[in-house]
């Protein structure tokens, strides 16, 4: 199967990972067993890696606070990076670690219960770990779009079209 048919399949269960796999089969025009096969190939390549739901907790009971700490490391020779996100990745109020360019290092994205849980976890667990240099937090106030989807509705203009 080629690349681009490959990457087709990508591209729609990204976009929504509950699409009927008959319906994408149509759509790419081929069969449905390729396309199971394909995506069962990719999962084992680790190409995909995992199903999730975009949840918009702001609309729950739920309280969520949302944090990204920028992280300034001293990488240890032989291991690199990756040894230290591996090590960031494995505390279960992370999300996500990202490797970035620019003044820090790693950009840990971080869900807790309130800003006094976060800040406890940057002190107590995170800037604790011998290769931190340096970290900066920031809140998420409001999310309006994540992963590519829009969390806030668009309001209408409700106004009366005037013309001359």
């Amino acid at each position: 199967m080629s690349e681009l048919i490959r990457e087709k399949i990508l591209r729609n269960l990204e976009a929504n990972s509950r699409i009927d796999l008959n319906e994408l089969a149509i759509m790419l025009g081929v069969s449905q067993a390729e396309v199971a096969n394909q995506i069962a190939d990719m999962e084992k390549e680790h190409i995909i890696c995992g199903y999730t739901t975009l949840i918009n907790w702001d609309n729950t009971d739920k309280e969520i606070v949302t944090a990204l700490i920028e992280v300034k490391v001293t990488p240890q020779r032989g291991i690199g990076f990756d040894s230290i996100a591996e090590r960031i990745a494995r505390f279960p109020e992370v999300t996500s670690v990202y490797l970035m360019s620019g003044g820090f290092d790693f950009m840990v994205l971080i869900e807790g219960k309130s800003m006094k849980e976060i800040a406890r976890f940057v002190f107590d667990k995170l800037s604790t770990l011998e290769t931190i240099n340096q970290t900066s937090t920031h809140f998420v106030l409001k999310k309006y779009k994540d992963h590519g989807v829009d969390l806030v509705e668009t309001k209408k203009d409700e106004r009366m079209l005037v013309s001359a």
